[in-house]
């Protein structure tokens, strides 16, 4: 995968998926990581394909679209306060989520590395932790070891 920035925010309160998303897209637009077209790209494919993944007794999100929105590549790790509903990938219900990690790539076969990556760590409930509970190095360079194989 190219150079990735890796973004990180922590203890932020959303009262639903919409407020998170467009939280997501309005600082990644502010960085010029992403295009104005980035939001709505997000919601559509949201809608079509939900994002929340439950493991065993935790749950997360990735949330990301196509490429074709995207300026350059970034990683967005956003911890929250309380648990957010996002719908599940694997069903019409939803599953709360506190950790939420938006993909933000500039070539489609690195999505499907990311993802793959990503999905096969966090299937490991002590990297769940790790980045629920990790200070913002500690998870840059777990994530260059890890994720990146750096």
């Amino acid at each position: 995968m190219n150079k990735c920035q890796l973004l990180f925010e922590d203890n932020l309160k959303f009262d639903n998926e919409l407020e998170a998303l467009t939280y997501i897209s309005e600082q990644l637009q502010h960085k010029g990581i992403v295009k104005e077209s980035h939001l709505q790209a997000l919601i559509e494919r949201e809608v079509l394909f939900p994002t929340g993944i439950a493991f065993d007794g935790y749950a997360v999100a990735i949330p990301h679209c196509e490429a074709t929105h995207a300026n350059t590549p970034a990683i967005f790790i956003v911890r929250t306060q309380t648990p957010v509903a996002f719908n599940r990938a694997d069903d019409d219900s939803t599953v709360d989520v506190s950790l939420i990690i938006s993909l933000v790539v500039t070539a489609p076969e690195d999505q499907i590395e990311l993802l793959k990556a990503l999905f096969s760590n966090l299937q490991n409930e002590d990297f769940y932790q790790f980045l629920l509970n990790a200070q913002q190095n500690e998870i840059a360079v777990r994530f260059n070891n890890v994720i990146f194989n750096q």
